[in-house]
């Protein structure tokens, strides 16, 4: 099949890679010429070192490149899905998957990303989520690993499957495309609690606690969204949960390591190269919809004002360890 992934970042260029090798004709689309120009020089992504790009790697700056694809995949940042996803609606072929693979919740809205790209696209074409506990780094070295789809509608949930799947890449299906999302944005939130503590000098209590806490309140939130609670206890939710928070891999632990070391969550961004820090935008949308809900997420709002209101990370977990006495599992929590 005629591929396309819109978004030549680790993730993007990780996931062409998978199709490429599974023989699917693919395109990588990057947003500049100079991007797209160092991948076509190097044969390789510098965020990816040691990961060749074999020529048949089609790269492109041209949007165009998603017509007559079989399936598209977008791959950028959060904060650029809603205009991409604008632009894309001018080229694509009506009916054609798009799967969505950025992780996050919009800003301004609070939306999931994948009702940003369908309300973009205006019912033009499926919009599949993947998610799962899955590093760029190591997908784009074929290291196993295992991943869910997520669409309503399973013949697109089905195709992405069949797009993906190898012995390298195994893909499960799930209709539960607002547990997936919501375990794929909010786990960031928790890594840099983890990646805070870590930089404290805490040690694995403390982190197993942020962890098991931590879900309990994503699946609180997610629920109360409509997902499936069984979504947590599955590959989006504790899965993806577990690499984020423990793997070097992860932006969002290494900026919640500096944060915990004293920077500031913008000096800490500033030290990762400028690279995107997900839960650093996820834990405002988080709260913002904790607070719309009535959902409690005591972890969310300690990220949150580290983040966003400059108090030190060990008054927080002061705060988290001197909360009310509760039982376990709580009465609206008794299922997980």
């Amino acid at each position: 099949m005629r591929t396309a992934v819109i978004g030549s970042g680790a993730w993007g260029t990780a996931l062409a890679l998978a199709l490429l090798n599974n023989g699917h004709e693919t395109a990588l689309w990057s947003y500049t010429e100079q991007e797209s120009a160092v991948l076509r020089n190097k044969r390789e992504n510098p965020m990816l070192p040691g990961i060749a790009l074999p020529e048949s790697l089609e790269l492109t700056t041209e949007l165009a490149c998603v017509k007559g694809r079989g399936a598209v995949v977008l791959a950028t940042p959060s904060f650029a899905v809603r205009t991409t996803a604008r632009q894309l609606k001018e080229q694509l072929d009506p009916g054609t998957p798009v799967i969505l693979v950025s992780k996050g919740i919009e800003k301004d809205t609070s939306l999931l990303l994948h009702q940003v790209v369908e309300e973009e696209l205006g019912g033009l074409c499926p919009v599949v989520v993947l998610s799962g506990p899955s590093h760029a780094e190591e997908v784009g070295r074929g290291v196993p690993t295992a991943v869910v789809v997520a669409c309503e509608d399973r013949r697109a949930a089905l195709l992405a499957q069949d797009l993906f799947m190898s012995r390298q890449f195994r893909i499960y299906t799930s209709p539960d495309i607002v547990g997936v999302e919501i375990g794929a944005a909010l786990k960031n939130v928790i890594a840099l609690c983890a990646g805070c503590c870590d930089g404290m000098g805490c040690g694995d209590n403390t982190k197993a606690m942020l962890m098991t806490r931590g879900l309990t309140e994503i699946a609180r939130l997610g629920v109360a969204l409509g997902a499936r609670k069984e979504t947590f206890a599955g590959l989006a939710g504790v899965g993806d949960l577990i690499v984020t928070c423990t793997s070097m891999h992860s932006r969002n632990r290494r900026a919640g390591i500096l944060i915990g070391q004293g920077r500031t969550p913008q000096q800490a961004i500033a030290e990762l190269g400028g690279s995107v820090v997900e839960g650093y935008y996820a834990a405002a949308s988080a709260k913002e919809l904790a607070d719309r809900t009535g959902v409690e997420m005591p972890i969310t709002a300690g990220a949150y004002d580290v983040l966003y209101g400059g108090r030190d990370p060990r008054q927080v977990l002061d705060r988290l360890m001197s909360r009310e006495r509760r039982d376990e599992p709580e009465a609206e929590e008794s299922w997980i």
